[in-house]
């Protein structure tokens, strides 16, 4: 990562924290009264393939004992209204301003993969995670919403994980190399107002 990128990141950080406080404290009001305990999910996730953090997001699924893996149909039952809401528009993950002004992620990079992953697949994250991951990416903006398709018809955490690991993860790692031969400042603006509008209810869209 360039200084000049992660100025910007922590600069924007910063801002975008100071902006969405009354929105964050809100959300967390929701979760506590609506859901209860815990209002935030912590998971670890890999910054580069020997070192990990822990990633912060509001929580949005029912808590169990012991959960791994991505989340497919196999999950879905544990989705809360609460957090169908904050999913639709990305709002569960605003605490990532966190991670970022920590220096575990970007804005603008491959998203952060659970060790599972990266020490089952470790020539493709090797190459992926040259790049400081981020909140959001080139893989993210053209790959999400494939992805929830081909994971939602799943309907066992082992079938969810072999979709994953046969269709996502190589064309996901495709993508993202493609933004690592590519990348600007400017390029990673772009995708980030992308990914602004993408979320934006369809009316505010159209304006």
């Amino acid at each position: 990562m360039t200084p000049v990128k992660r100025v910007f990141d922590i600069l924007l950080a910063l801002a975008l924290g100071i902006v969405l406080a009354p929105l964050i404290a809100v959300i967390a009001i929701v979760i506590l009264l609506r859901d209860g305990r815990p209002v935030f999910y912590l998971s670890e996730r890999m910054t580069t393939p020997e070192r990990g953090f822990q990633l912060w997001k509001f929580r949005t699924m029912t808590v169990v004992e012991r959960d791994t893996g991505v989340s497919g149909g196999d999950k879905a039952a544990r989705i809360t209204p609460t957090g169908r809401a904050l999913r639709r528009y990305r709002l569960d993950e605003i605490p990532q301003l966190l991670n970022i002004l920590r220096g575990d992620m970007s804005f603008v990079g491959p998203r952060p993969p659970l060790r599972r992953y990266v020490e089952m697949c470790p020539e493709t994250y090797a190459r992926v995670l040259r790049n400081r991951p981020g909140v959001t990416g080139l893989a993210t903006l053209v790959f999400h919403g494939r992805e929830a398709r081909l994971l939602s018809p799943c309907r066992t955490a082992e079938e969810t994980e072999a979709v994953y690991l046969r269709r996502c993860v190589p064309a996901k790692a495709r993508l993202d190399l493609i933004w690592a031969r590519n990348r600007t400042l400017c390029y990673d603006f772009w995708l980030m107002l992308a990914t602004v509008i993408r979320v934006m209810p369809p009316r505010l869209r159209r304006r």
